[in-house]
């Protein structure tokens, strides 16, 4: 799987999901119709990233996502275009519905998230897990579950093709 895009950088630490997606929006739970509250809680947020619509990656700096479990804040990602985030750290919470939702979420040290920074474009090859971008290769770690979760594209997806596997296995050993 590859994720290749212009960066979005959101240039400070504790972005959290009410700055994400404010409470106010989070009217539904379908994963749909959240990207236009993208960043609607973060002052500047809207302008920002009116300046950048067409990026899929978004480079931030360290504790992205914390506050309170808000799943929408994923799904405001996702729904926006955004297909990973690249930050120094991250809230345990946020992590786990990134990849519940087939979101990337790539924690990278503070040098490294700063070289990035600066980039207009990124290449991220998610199967090798390798950062790449003006000729710098950048290697991350991703366990192997959560792995194959975003390259089914969530979680559900992923357990979908466990159903499916399970089935087919079943019918050849049916008697």
């Amino acid at each position: 799987m590859i994720i290749e895009g212009e960066i979005l950088l959101v240039d400070r630490a504790n972005v959290d999901t009410d700055q994400i997606i404010p409470a106010r929006y989070l009217t539904g739970i379908t994963k749909s119709g959240y990207g236009r509250h993208l960043f609607t809680g973060m002052p500047g947020g809207s302008e920002l990233l009116a300046s950048k619509p067409a990026a899929t990656i978004l480079v931030a700096r360290e504790n992205f996502g914390c506050g309170s479990s808000r799943e929408h804040a994923a799904w405001a990602l996702a729904d926006h275009g955004f297909r990973a985030v690249i930050a120094e750290s991250f809230a345990r919470i946020f992590l786990e519905n990134a990849y519940t939702n087939g979101l990337v979420p790539i924690a990278l040290s503070e040098a490294d998230v700063e070289a990035l920074s600066t980039c207009e474009r990124l290449r991220i090859d998610v199967a090798g897990q390798v950062v790449e971008a003006q000729g710098r290769r950048i290697p991350f770690d991703l366990d192997p579950l959560r792995k194959a979760f975003v390259m089914d594209g969530g979680f559900m997806e992923y357990l979908a093709k466990k159903v499916e596997t399970v089935r087919a296995w079943e019918r050849t050993t049916a008697r």
